[in-house]
């Protein structure tokens, strides 16, 4: 059981840890797949998402991979951070269309589609520290 000032230092700490660019990066383009999925080679969800995240949904997503990072004893977020809190954070982020709802599709389903088709940075390891490349 966590009292308030341990979680509030819990809190801080997830704040200081680091997000690289390019992982910010495919954070904001995991989130623009649900407002433009034409651009992210998505077109069958066009006709599936009304409204897709909003801007706020990058904070949280990054915030929700940080907060993971720590949790695994790392202050650094990697791809795989990104992508486990996904469909968590972006999920009911989405309104989708009501064809969409009455097809029984699912909002956790069109973040795996998204997790999919946009490839994240690639992490190249060497002795001192991780670095982060595109893919």
């Amino acid at each position: 059981i966590l009292d308030t000032d341990r979680l509030a230092g819990l809190q801080r700490a997830a704040e200081e840890v680091s997000v690289h660019e390019l992982i910010a990066d495919y954070i904001v383009r995991l989130v623009m797949a649900t407002r433009e999925p034409d651009q992210y080679r998505l077109p069958d969800l066009r006709g599936v998402i009304d409204i897709g995240a909003s801007p706020r949904a990058t904070l949280g997503l990054a915030a929700a991979a940080r907060a993971l990072a720590l949790l695994s004893g790392r202050d650094y977020v990697l791809p795989d951070d990104v992508r486990a809190v996904a469909r968590d954070v972006m999920s009911h982020r989405l309104v989708l269309t009501f064809d969409a709802l009455a097809d029984g599709v699912d909002a956790a389903d069109v973040i795996a589609q998204i997790l999919t088709a946009v490839p994240p940075p690639r992490v190249v390891w060497n002795h001192s520290a991780a670095a982060v490349t595109t893919a």
